[in-house]
Formats: structure tokens, C-alpha cells, sequence
């Protein structure tokens, strides 16, 4: 099934339901992170081909365009036959991920599973999203009504790329809009070959268009274009700063990000340690590192700090670190030269300032970006490795002593994307679950993202919500109807 050498057919942009090049005639390489071998060159697009893809989209979004009259019923089922087409060509998509991403094989299956899973979801909301009567003073009879919010911008990362392609795909286009799409520039081969399957399924010309190539020029053409009337991005803070200036200063479009985190799960000395040790493992290790919501800080209480220590060093010096088509591998490498230079440093940091090294704590080798799951102990707040995000397979472990501490130090940090506590004590976990800064907030478990639940965080972790019922919300007009009774029309 695992195949190194799988065909990629599609490199170029995707408009209008077209592969073409780019305007330019510009290519750029995208690599293999295992051993830094170029997999292919890929068409780059920039504000060229950008307003292109516009221009098709907003064409495919007028009033009488054959998307805007199709039954919403309609949408629903192309959805559902995309999820299908997806599912019929799903080692192969795994295979392209792998192979651009560097994730093991398994976690691409998976992550491909839960894309279509996304999409179907949202599917069934195709038809199903409709305003309200409003018992309005006066004669007479007022309703609102749900309207698409048109053209939508939306940049993705690359540590899920197809996942993240099925979160932004799923509430635009059960809402009716259409899309121009910007793959991160590491790993755009599976959102090309899915936009190849979407027009097997059927989608009209324009409703999808894809434009691989760089935040500065393809990503800014996105946010600051007076035709987009809304962008998603997920990525870093730093980056969400600016796409929110440049919607700003262009047509003022509508913006939602899903920004970074420093993630504390917080561990009461009443849970089971070898289950905490686990579930914590899981938090931080999960995608060599590379998730926006990690548990990265591990605040421990100290009566069974050090035993969960040791547990901790154990699981991550077990872990094998390989090649990700080998099936034994379990950690594959960071995705980029840029990505592994930074875990790196930030490895360095924490020995500079006193941080134990318990597991890991270097590079494997030089044939690819592999990094060793390293485990801190006697972190403190002030490191930085407590305080800056590392997307990368690096567990700090913290000490505490009470809840009340631990909240306000959970807190102590600029972002709010998630949160976890482990205790068999309810009181414990609702006072955690009132109190700490987080979007998300996982009890007796970490990670546990669903599609029915919305995803989204507080402060500098971003603003809006993916997923669930609220992340349609983000593609909606609301527009109020009053009408007055008794007029002859």
C-alpha cells in the first residue's frame, strides 16, 4: 500500500476547472523531507494568477451562474460524491502526503479518513441551513435569511494538508460559495489532485480553483484582493497579524484564523500516572510535534512528578524515528530545512537556560529533517521553551502545587488554543474548565477533535470557529426581511 514512488499527476494551477501554468511560466520545487530530494516542480502562482482564479470564481458566483441556482440538495450530494471520489482514490492521496509531508504512511490514511468524513458532515448541512420568523412589532411579518458571503480566499498549512483543505472545502461550499484556495507552498500535491476529483465529481466551473505559491505573493494577493469578500487562513500569529491588516486596508473582507498555540495539559497526582504519562505522550508527539494545538506544556503536580518523568523519557525513547513509508516508523521528519533549524534551536535553548534533557534533545542523522523526541524536565515559566510555540516533538514538564496556581500559569501565555486537565476529581475539572483561556478544552483526554465540535481559539490563537454547526456561521450573510402586511401588491 506505502508507496515512495507514487505518480504525481497534477502540478500545476487549478482555475476554472483547468490545470494551467502560471502567468509567469514560474515553477518552484516541492521536496521530500525525509532525504531533501525534490519530488517535482510545481506551477507558482502570484497576483497574476490569483486574480485569474478571482475572476473565475466570481463569475461561478453570479446570480445565474449554475451554482448559485443549483438546489441546495444538489451541493449536498456533489459534496458527498467528492467525499466518495476521495475515499475510491485514498492510497493513493496518502501516498502523495506521505511523500510531500513526511507524516508516516498510517497517520496520512488517517488524516484522509477524517477529511471525507469533514465533507460529508457538512454535506448533510447543504439543505439545512434557513433563518427564522421574528414576531416584529408593528404590521408586519419579518424573517432573516442565510446568504453565501460569495468569493472566499483561503490559505492552508502544511502539517495536515488535506485535513485542513476538507475543514475550509466543508462550510464554503454547503453554504454555496466559491473558492480560491492557496496550498501551503511544502505540500501542495494533494490539494491539487483533489481539486482533479472535484471536477470528476461535477462542481461547475470556477466554484474551486487552487493557486500553489508563496505567502508573500500568492498569500497577499489573497488578502488584500477587493474581490475576495472573505479569507480563512490557518498558520502562525505572525502571519494572521498581517493577513488581517491587508483585509483590512483592501475591501475590509471577512477574516478567521486559526493561529498557533503553547498548550498546558495539567495533571492532577489523583489520575493514574502511567495513563497520564500516555495520554500526555500523545499530546506533544502526535505529528513529530507539528500541531497547532499540542500539549506542549505539561504541568505535572509534584507529588508524582518525578515518576511521571521517568514515564515520560521512557515512552518518547521507544518511539522509532524512520523513513515514512517504513511501517514501523512512528516519526517521521519535520517538513522543511526552515522547520528543522528552529525545533533545533530551541532544543539548544532549553539546555542554555537549565532545562533537563531526559530523552532526545538532537538531530538523527543528515539524510533527512529527523529530530529526536526530546523530553525537558525542570522547566520553569520564564524558559523559553515554555513560552514560545516549537511545532516540533519537544515535551517541556512543569511542576506544580495547586489548582489555583496552576490555573493562573496555564494563563500566562498570549495564546488560547486548547487545554487539557487529567483528574478523577469533578469539582477539580470544572473549576479548570470555567477558568482557564482556551478554545477547547480536553478532560481526561487530549486531542480529541471532532467535526461535530467547533475548533477555534482565544486570544492571540485566533478568532472564528472550524467545525460544528458555528463553522458555517463564518460563510454567512445575515440578511433581515420586514415585510408589511395587508399591502396590496
Amino acid at each position: 500500500m506505502a508507496n515512495p514512488s507514487v505518480e504525481v499527476l497534477y502540478n500545476q494551477i487549478f482555475i476554472n476547472n483547468n490545470f494551467v501554468n502560471s502567468v509567469s511560466g514560474k515553477t518552484f520545487p516541492t521536496i521530500n523531507p525525509a532525504n531533501k530530494n525534490k519530488i517535482i516542480d510545481v506551477a507558482e502562482a502570484d497576483k497574476d494568477d490569483v486574480d485569474l482564479a478571482v475572476n473565475a470564481a466570481k463569475t461561478a458566483f453570479k446570480p445565474d451562474s449554475e451554482w448559485r441556482k443549483m438546489d441546495a440538495s444538489a451541493r449536498g450530494k456533489l459534496m458527498y460524491k467528492l467525499s466518495e471520489l476521495m475515499d475510491k482514490h485514498k492510497i493513493h492521496l496518502a501516498n502523495l502526503e506521505s511523500l510531500d509531508n513526511g507524516k508516516p504512511f498510517s497517520d496520512s490514511l488517517l488524516d484522509i479518513d477524517m477529511a471525507i468524513s469533514t465533507l460529508q458532515y457538512y454535506a448533510g448541512f447543504a439543505d439545512k441551513i434557513h433563518g427564522k420568523t421574528i414576531p416584529a412589532d408593528g404590521p408586519y411579518f419579518a424573517f432573516t435569511k442565510h446568504q453565501p458571503v460569495g468569493v472566499v480566499g483561503q490559505i492552508i498549512p502544511w502539517n495536515y494538508p488535506i485535513l485542513m483543505l476538507a475543514w475550509k472545502w466543508g462550510p464554503a461550499l454547503a453554504t454555496g460559495c466559491t473558492i480560491v484556495l492557496k496550498p501551503a507552498e511544502q505540500t501542495p500535491l494533494t490539494a491539487l489532485h483533489v481539486a482533479a476529483l472535484s471536477k470528476e465529481a461535477g462542481f461547475p466551473d470556477g466554484v474551486i480553483n487552487i493557486v500553489p505559491g508563496y505567502g508573500p505573493t500568492a498569500g497577499q494577493a489573497i488578502a488584500s484582493h477587493h474581490n475576495i469578500n472573505k479569507v480563512a487562513f490557518t498558520g502562525s500569529t505572525e502571519v494572521g497579524k498581517l493577513i488581517m491588516e491587508e483585509a483590512a486596508k483592501s475591501n475590509l473582507k471577512r477574516v478567521s484564523l486559526e493561529l498557533g498555540g503553547k498548550s498546558p495539559l495539567v495533571i492532577f497526582d489523583d489520575f493514574d500516572v502511567d495513563e497520564a504519562a500516555k495520554i500526555a505522550h500523545d499530546a506533544v508527539f502526535a505529528n513529530m510535534g507539528q500541531n497547532c494545538c499540542a500539549g506542549s506544556r505539561t504541568f505535572v503536580q509534584e507529588g508524582i512528578y518525578e515518576q511521571f518523568v521517568e514515564k515520560a523519557a521512557y515512552l518518547a525513547s521507544q518511539k522509532k524515528v524512520g523513513d515514512q513509508f517504513d511501517v514501523d516508523t512512528q516519526v517521521g521528519p519535520l517538513i522543511s530545512e526552515e522547520q528543522y533549524n528552529k525545533v533545533l534551536s530551541m532544543i539548544e535553548s532549553g539546555k542554555i537556560e537549565g532545562a533537563k534533557v531526559e530523552a532526545g534533545g538532537s538531530k538523527v542523522g543528515d539524510t533527512g529533517y529527523f529530530v529526536y523526541p526530546t523530553v525537558f524536565s525542570n522547566v520553569t515559566d520564564n524558559m523559553k521553551i515554555a513560552r514560545e510555540e516549537i511545532f516540533g516533538p519537544v515535551q517541556q514538564i512543569i511542576k506544580f502545587k495547586t489548582l489555583d496556581e496552576v490555573i493562573k500559569r496555564a494563563n500566562d501565555t498570549k495564546y488560547g488554543l486548547a487545554a487539557g486537565v487529567l483528574t478523577n476529581n469533578l469539582d477539580i475539572a470544572m473549576e479548570y474548565i470555567d477558568n482557564v483561556n482556551a478554545g477547547s478544552v480536553w478532560v481526561n483526554c487530549y486531542d480529541a477533535v471532532n467535526v461535530q465540535c467547533p475548533f477555534g481559539g482565544f486570544k492571540q490563537s485566533g478568532q472564528g470557529r472550524e467545525l460544528g454547526e458555528e463553522g458555517l456561521k463564518e460563510y454567512l450573510e445575515l440578511k433581515s426581511v420586514t415585510i408589511r402586511k395587508n399591502y396590496n401588491f
